[in-house]
């Protein structure tokens, strides 16, 4: 078989062909003759190099921008992917939604054991079902509005852990009962307390608990803004006041209990009168400091304008000192909820405190967690109101506080 030779396979008139790196004796090209080969090239039929792919617009290379053959386009021209893809897309990122599945099947397709006492209607599975389509339906309900910008459900992770907690609970006490029925109900049974007692829990005992509150609260409160108000300007109040709250302050509300019990006609007044106090001296100490904090300048300018000492105190003084306002009181609101579950377990008679006592009594423990998830919410929702009020009145100060 003859020997091929590279360099004599080469056209010679073929200004390209030249360009042999065999060759080390090949001339360069002009730019002319390179043009002309160009155009030899094109009219001898040799297709023409493929562009260089250029880069997405994201910063990919072409590489990655490839599509698999799952979104190839659908006859109507547009792309489009298998419903198992799409399912798993849409799940992707959404862990509360694959908790409350798994969460509805163990209660679906998992048998009780029977050792706890029936409930008229399955709580759990509805509450789980509605749940579910709650979550189903957030995104297309930001989808739809512009301004949200398509973002999810805050608290994703939080949400996939609560209900996959709620799914081992509802497992070690439903469907297996490795823990004591007596003490540890079902949720069915929570729930189910929640949703028919509703009216004698949430109207009647927590109603009760609202306005015992809200008296001591702001009894305790005024008192303590007062008492703040003459410490920070007066030296003769500090000078009275301050031995008193350092010495009497300090002692717990609940202390005070065997006094009340004889000192007062009514457990109510009792009760009111030990969630005062503990408003009062976290009030009445922020309050104090945040008025001796206030610079000496804004006095010294509001004097030289005329201002008397009234306007000063409410004008001036309090203002400034504001935000020390606010901490008190928040401090005192924690304190207010402590004082008022004790004082009602202890004396008063009607409730949720007390609510939750006498379930205790009775061995009803669904009715108890019913009572203290009752409270949760309840307190969550003060606390939340109380710093919208708080973001509303310190304009400059909103979002300094997280909550």
């Amino acid at each position: 078989m003859a020997e091929l030779n590279p360099v004599s396979s080469l056209n010679p008139t073929d200004p390209i062909s030249r360009l042999n790196p065999l060759d080390s004796s090949a001339a360069p090209l002009s730019p002319a003759q390179v043009s002309e080969g160009a155009r030899t090239g094109e009219a001898g039929g040799a297709p023409a190099p493929a562009p260089a792919a250029s880069p997405a617009p994201d910063g990919r290379g072409a590489s990655e921008t490839v599509r698999p053959a799952a979104d190839a386009a659908a006859p109507n021209g547009t792309t489009r992917r298998p419903l198992l893809l799409r399912a798993l897309g849409f799940l992707r990122g959404r862990k509360a939604i694959l908790s409350l599945l798994l969460a509805l099947f163990v209660e679906t397709c998992w048998p009780a054991t029977g050792r706890h006492p029936p409930v008229d209607r399955e709580y759990l599975r509805l509450f789980l079902t509605l749940s579910l389509a709650f979550f189903l339906a957030w995104p297309l309900a930001v989808r739809r509005r512009p301004e949200a910008g398509g973002k999810r459900l805050a608290g994703d992770d939080f949400h996939a852990a609560a209900f996959l907690l709620l799914t081992i609970y509802n497992m070690a006490t439903s469907k297996l009962t490795v823990i004591p029925a007596i003490f540890f109900p079902t949720p069915d049974r929570v729930l189910a307390v929640l949703v028919e007692d509703f009216g004698y829990l949430v109207v009647t005992c927590l109603g009760a608990s609202a306005r015992l509150l809200v008296a001591g609260f702001f009894s305790g409160a005024l008192a303590g803004l007062i008492t703040g108000i003459a410490i920070g300007f007066s030296k003769p109040a500090a000078y009275w006041l301050n031995p008193v709250i350092k010495i009497l302050g300090p002692i717990p509300p609940t202390a005070w209990i065997p006094i009340v019990l004889v000192a007062f006609p009514t457990t109510w007044a009792g009760a009111c009168f030990l969630i005062a106090l503990s408003v009062w001296f976290p009030t009445s100490v922020m309050t104090s400091s945040g008025i001796l904090n206030v610079q000496n300048a804004y006095f010294e300018v509001s004097s030289t304008l005329g201002a008397r000492r009234v306007y000063q105190i409410f004008l001036v003084g309090i203002p400034a000192a504001m935000p020390l306002i606010f901490t008190g009181l928040f401090s005192g609101a924690c304190a207010s909820f402590l004082t008022l579950m004790t004082a009602e377990m202890v004396g008063v008679k009607n409730g949720i405190g007390w609510y939750i006592n006498w379930q205790r009594e009775m061995l009803s423990y669904a009715n108890v967690y019913a009572g203290l998830i009752v409270v949760a919410l309840t307190f969550y929702s003060l606390i939340t109101l109380f710093f919208k009020v708080r973001d509303r009145v310190l304009v400059w100060q909103k979002g300094m506080i997280k909550w």
